[in-house]
């Protein structure tokens, strides 16, 4: 039987990576954190597992007399209140991993990282925008993504390790609380846009993301990256707009505010999460991400060299997501 450790798996996107781990027939080993909840994760069949990706002694302790075929990185963090603690979780995490899987001779088949097209940062941003594509030079423009950037190239000089690395755009879907927060400010009545530039930008569903993880490990080249999407690309009002419409057109307000506005609602989100200790979504990485106008990706080597195929499109995906929202009582 296949063996297959998920990290991240109480996560929004490793929960459903290890739903798919179990529809193959799989033995599927979950690792969570003690704190994690286990909500998404009910499933009798899955092996969990503790894993503290900050010391490799205890790491060693908790792998010891394991073996599996494939290894799926989703674990990670997308906000903090430390920058330097996107470094400490995402980049050297994933090196005590990946050290300890190599000193404990596990002959693991496929390592997947997921990374993030954030690792790109704002580039080919002159109008008309163009594709964004693994040869351009990464700059990535927030914390979060120059972690995932430098775990790719710590990745790199690793011998004899197998790896895949995933870069998807804006994932979404059941269980998503980011994009979440969209569509309840929509359900209050308001819809919120920065800048007057235009902006591209796309997404991926979640399970399209399963869908290439999967592929990854069955058929990827050791070494390569690929970008994913859905192969289209949208307005910001488009995706309010199909949101609006699964919750029955409620009146809204909408409002379009200058870049420099955002950037005053998130340096004092910063603040504040400093002072309550509290992580909030507006922060200086936000501020980054909302102001880049070029969300475009080349997805062509992920199609021509995995198979890889979205299935799900933008209106199909919001309207699975917000009869998730409703049927679980978020909306």
């Amino acid at each position: 039987m296949v063996k297959i450790l998920i990290t991240g798996a109480s996560g929004f996107i490793g929960s459903f990576i290890v739903e798919e781990a179990l529809k193959r027939g799989y033995e599927t080993w979950a690792a969570v954190r003690k704190s994690s909840s286990r909500a998404f994760l009910q499933d009798p069949r899955i092996h969990f597992i503790e894993l503290n990706f900050s010391s490799e002694e205890q790491l060693t302790s908790q792998l010891t007399g394991l073996q599996f075929d494939y290894v799926v990185h989703a674990a990670g963090v997308t906000k903090c209140l430390d920058p330097n603690d996107f470094h400490r979780i995402n980049t050297e995490g994933t090196q005590h991993l990946v050290h300890v899987l190599q000193a404990l001779q596990m002959p693991v088949k496929r390592f997947v990282y997921i990374s993030s097209l954030s690792i790109m940062g704002a580039i080919r941003e002159e109008q008309p925008y163009q594709e964004i594509r693994e040869s351009d030079e990464p700059r990535p423009n927030t914390a979060y993504g120059r972690s995932k950037l430098e775990a790719e190239q710590w990745l790199d000089t690793v011998e004899d390790l197998p790896y895949i690395i995933l870069r998807p755009t804006g994932v979404y879907g059941p269980r998503e609380r980011d994009y979440f927060m969209m569509a309840k400010s929509i359900k209050s009545h308001t819809d919120f846009a920065v800048g007057y530039k235009q902006q591209d930008i796309t997404f991926v569903y979640v399970t399209d993301v399963v869908q290439a993880v999967f592929l990854a490990c069955e058929k990827g080249v050791t070494g390569r990256r690929y970008f994913l999407s859905d192969g289209e690309v949208y307005q910001s009002s488009t995706f309010s707009n199909l949101i609006r419409k699964e919750l029955g057109n409620p009146w809204w307000i909408r409002i379009t505010a200058p870049i420099w506005v955002l950037r005053v609602v998130t340096f004092i989100g910063e603040y504040i999460g400093h002072l309550t200790g509290k992580v909030t979504a507006l922060n200086n990485d936000k501020y980054n991400i909302m102001r880049q106008r070029n969300w475009r990706c080349d997805i062509k080597p992920a199609r021509q060299e995995l198979g890889y195929e979205p299935k799900v499109k933008l209106e199909e995906g919001v309207r699975r997501s917000i009869k998730w929202y409703k049927d679980n009582k978020w909306l």
